[in-house]
C-alpha cells in the first residue's frame, strides 16, 4: 500500500470475502453472497514507525484487526521488523493483551515496493517462507505487482494462485488467518485485463481466501471518492469495480498524506458505510494507516452504522517493583504436577502463560496481572487442576 488507506470490509464471494481501502480523512455479476467469516472485521495497517510494533488496547479500541507492514520476499521490515526484534516476553503480552480484546494481530507481506512475480522469486518457497515466520499470526498479502499484473498474459494470476495455495498448505483455515488486498482496478475482469486480473485469482483460490482488502485509492483523483462511486457505480474507466459490483470489502486512507488521492472525510465515509450496510453489507472497515487512524477515526467512521460501544479495558499497571524474594507467598505449592511451581504471591507482575499454585491448585495466567487473586473476579488465571 502507497498510503493510509480505510477499507470497507464485505465478507462474501465464492468462499472468499473481500475487503476495500480507502484513505483516512466484472467480479461482481459472478461473485456469490457467501455467509461471513467472522463478525464486521475493523482493520487498521500499521508502516509508520512507532515504539514498541503494536500499539496499546486504548490507543486502537474500536478495530478487531490490526496488521503490521510488511513482511517482504526478502525479510521484515518496518513495523514488522519492529515487533521481530520485541523479545519474547514483550511480544507474549502483547499477544495476550490482544486476544482479550478480542483483536486479531497480522502482518502483511509484499506491499507497493516489493515485486516477487517479477523479481522471479519463486511462490512456492516464497510461500513457505512467510508461514514460518506468521506462524503464530494471520497474514495479509498486499500484493502490487503492477509489472506482472499489467502484462495480463496470467504470470501474476498463476504465481498468486500458487502462492495462496502454498500458504494455506502450510496455515490451515480455521487456525490462520490469509487475506489479499488488491486494488479495485483488478476487479474490473476481462474488460480490463484479458487475464481476468484478481477475478482470475478469485476463481482459482478464493476459497482459501477469508476476506480483501481492497484498495479504493491511488487510482484516480475522481475515482471511488463518493457513495456512489465507491458502492455501486464505478465510473467508465474502472467499470464494475465498485464495492457491491465487486462483492468486496473496501479500503480509505486515514488523512490526504497517506494517498495521492480517493481520500474521504471520516463524515462522508461514514454515511456510505451507513448506507452499504443499509443495502445488507456486513464487512467492516479497513484503513491505511496507524496512527494516522487510531481510535477517534474508527469510532467516528462506524458511529452511523456499527457504534463502538463500551470503553477500552484500563492500561496494565506498570511492572511491579516488588521481588518475589521480598513477597509474602499467600499458599504453598503440593506435589505432582505442581512441583518446582511457586506459589501465587502479592506484589509480584506474572505475564501470559506464568504458573502458580494457590489453595492446592495449578493455576496458568491468561495476561499480565499484578494482585488478582486466582479464582478471584478479575477472571484473569485458569484453574489447571489440583496438583496432587
Amino acid at each position: 500500500m502507497l498510503s493510509a488507506a480505510l477499507a470497507l470490509s464485505l465478507l462474501l464471494g465464492a468462499a472468499l470475502a473481500p475487503v476495500h481501502g480507502i484513505p483516512v480523512t466484472g467480479l461482481a455479476p459472478t461473485l456469490a453472497r457467501r455467509q461471513s467469516t467472522g463478525p464486521p472485521w475493523f482493520a487498521a495497517y500499521s508502516d509508520k514507525w512507532v515504539t514498541g510494533a503494536a500499539p496499546s488496547v486504548q490507543d486502537i479500541y474500536g478495530f478487531n484487526v490490526f496488521i503490521l507492514s510488511f513482511l517482504m520476499a526478502s525479510g521484515a521490515v518496518d513495523q514488522a521488523q519492529n515487533w521481530e526484534e520485541l523479545d519474547a516476553a514483550t511480544r507474549s503480552t502483547i499477544k495476550s493483551e490482544y486476544a482479550a480484546a478480542g483483536i486479531k494481530l497480522m502482518v502483511s507481506a509484499f506491499g507497493s515496493t516489493d515485486t516477487p512475480t517479477s523479481s522471479g522469486d519463486d511462490p512456492t518457497t516464497t510461500a513457505n517462507n512467510i508461514a514460518a515466520w506468521v506462524i503464530e499470526y494471520g497474514v495479509d498479502v498486499d500484493y502490487e505487482d503492477f509489472t506482472a499484473m499489467n502484462l495480463a498474459d496470467g504470470t501474476a494470476e498463476t504465481w498468486l494462485t500458487t502462492f495462496t495455495q502454498a500458504l494455506r498448505a502450510q496455515l490451515p483455515s480455521g487456525q490462520y488467518l490469509i487475506t489479499h488486498a488488491p486494488v479495485a482496478p483488478w476487479f474490473c475482469g476481462t474488460t480490463k485485463y484479458a487475464s481476468g486480473a484478481y477475478v482470475t485469482v478469485n476463481q482459482n483460490v478464493g476459497s482459501l481466501i477469508d476476506w480483501y482488502n481492497v484498495q479504493f485509492y491511488n487510482q484516480g483523483t475522481s475515482e471511488y471518492t463518493t457513495c456512489t462511486g465507491l458502492l455501486t457505480e464505478s465510473s467508465s474507466t474502472w467499470p464494475n469495480s465498485a464495492l457491491f459490483q465487486i462483492n468486496s470489502n473496501g479500503g480509505k486512507p486515514a488523512n490526504t498524506a497517506d494517498a495521492s488521492n480517493g481520500f474521504m472525510d471520516t463524515a462522508t465515509l461514514a454515511g456510505c458505510v451507513q448506507q452499504a450496510q443499509g443495502m445488507g453489507w456486513s464487512g467492516g472497515v479497513m484503513t491505511w494507516e496507524y496512527p494516522d487512524a487510531a481510535s477517534p477515526w474508527i469510532e467516528a467512521v462506524r458511529a452511523d452504522s456499527w457504534p463502538v460501544s463500551g470503553s477500552p479495558p484500563p492500561p496494565p499497571p506498570p511492572p511491579a517493583t516488588t521481588t518475589a524474594a521480598s513477597a509474602m507467598p499467600t499458599s504453598t505449592a503440593s506435589g505432582g504436577m505442581c512441583g518446582g511451581i511457586a506459589a501465587w504471591t502479592s506484589g509480584v507482575a506474572y505475564v501470559g502463560g506464568d504458573e502458580v499454585t494457590y489453595n492446592g491448585d495449578l493455576w496458568t495466567a491468561k495476561w499480565w496481572t499484578e494482585n488478582d487473586l486466582p479464582g478471584g473476579p478479575a477472571g484473569v488465571w485458569t484453574d489447571e487442576g489440583a496438583c496432587s
